[in-house]
């Protein structure tokens, strides 16, 4: 589906879909994407955000699998222009929580694995966009004390990086195809915030990887430092953006001032907690905030005190059970909940930062990709889990309605689910 042709294309990531073999991600697409399509762009191309885990990325390229793959897309409308390959293993069975970081790029696996999606997402772009391939924000800060010197980690992630880069450059000589790798920041992750983004580029990537990568392909600095911009860039996620207290709008703003490309948009949702002074009321939200407590995935809290001080929690539970809670004035949940609800009881979301962020990239040239990222359905509490087709359905339906865009084929179908969620 194109929001604009060749300007901005929608997109929704298939991690929401469990399986992490090629054989369940292909049935995945099969029985999802094409449900999809003929929902909301029965007329026109569909695009998917494909994400496959490293186990399935080397099943793909096995024997003639990406070409019949390639031929099946064609055949029936789809296309992939964006790859996520940031979970290198299981993301949607058994507890994944900070292991969704490993391996991180001080780690040769990452390497290896990213250059298997450039593999694939060369073969599977279509000519007339970039591709982008999403991944994870260079390592998990708790692992960074215990994994050796300060300076041998920026040499070892960079010098990886590199080889990446090298490669895409290749590629792009060699076909005329722009990819890019789209580092997400997180929180906790060795860049989780839009300075740290920033220091990282003007910090250790030029200091050592524009004259590794000069050195490497003959060429000078100023164009190796122009290759690297080029091919690595931020996957702009508003979920984690909120989770941060930071300003979306701002941030996309110093990104551009910086010169760091907008690899792609993933607009989702975070849990915002306001508490109430009363004790009452404060106990009344820990209580609903408690359903949101599972076992699978990190939801990092980031605390506001009542002073404006910033406290991180490395997961939910863990802030739940801090006696530091009583202090707090404002917690920002990871927990990318549904974009179309804006009011989980006493709870709410960051929905108007997402439709300030809409606006701004409508027709702006920031980037060509904007993805819905929702995939919690699973482990939502009771009453938001609902059938998955009609769920992301209604994602769509939220985005493009807050862009002016209206499928009256699909109105139905979501009228449907609104029944069910008020009956």
């Amino acid at each position: 589906m194109w929001i604009r042709p060749a300007l901005l294309d929608l997109t929704y990531c298939t991690n929401i879909h469990s399986g992490e073999s090629w054989s369940e991600v292909r049935a995945n697409v099969e029985n999802y994407a094409l449900a999809l399509k003929d929902l909301l762009s029965p007329q026109g191309p569909f695009g998917i955000g494909l994400r496959l885990s490293a186990a399935a990325a080397e099943e793909l390229l096995h024997a003639d699998r990406l070409d019949e793959f390639k031929t099946f897309l064609d055949s029936h409308g789809l296309y992939v222009a964006v790859l996520n390959g940031f979970p290198f293993g299981s993301f949607n069975s058994g507890i994944v929580k900070s292991q969704v970081f490993a391996p991180d790029w001080l780690q040769p696996a990452r390497v290896a694995y990213t250059l298997n999606l450039i593999g694939i997402l060369q073969q599977l772009l279509p000519q007339n966009i970039d591709g982008g391939i999403s991944t994870m924000p260079l390592s998990y800060k708790p692992w960074m004390n215990r994994a050796g010197s300060e300076s041998n980690n920026w040499q070892q992630i960079v010098g990886n990086l590199v080889q990446v880069v090298e490669a895409l450059v290749r590629v792009r000589r060699e076909t005329g195809k722009t990819i890019h790798i789209d580092i997400e920041p997180e929180p906790d992750g060795l860049v989780e915030r839009s300075d740290e983004l920033i220091g990282f580029f003007e910090g250790p990537l030029t200091r050592i990887g524009v004259p590794l990568l000069a050195n490497t392909l003959g060429i000078s600095e100023p164009e190796s430092r122009r290759h690297i911009l080029n091919h690595l860039r931020v996957c702009f996620d508003t979920c984690h953006l909120s989770v941060e207290f930071e300003d979306p709008i701002h941030s996309l703003k110093i990104l551009g001032e910086h010169g760091i490309g907008v690899g792609r948009i993933q607009i989702s949702s975070a849990l915002h907690v306001s508490f109430g002074k009363a004790p009452e009321v404060r106990e009344r939200i820990l209580s609903q905030l408690r359903s949101f407590a599972e076992s699978v995935y990190l939801h990092q809290v980031i605390e506001r005190s009542a002073g404006g001080s910033l406290r991180n929690y490395s997961d939910l539970t863990n802030a739940l059970a801090s006696p530091q809670r009583s202090t707090a004035e404002e917690w920002r949940i990871h927990y990318h909940v549904p974009l179309f609800i804006d009011k989980y009881g006493l709870l709410s979301s960051n929905q108007q930062a997402n439709r300030e962020v809409l606006s701004a990239v409508m027709n702006s040239g920031i980037t060509s990709h904007l993805e819905i990222e929702t995939y919690t359905w699973d482990v939502l509490p009771a009453p938001l889990k609902l059938d998955i087709l009609s769920s992301i359905a209604r994602e769509y339906q939220w985005v493009l309605s807050e862009v002016g865009f209206s499928s009256s084929k699909s109105d139905v179908a979501l009228l449907q689910w609104d029944s069910v969620l008020n009956a």
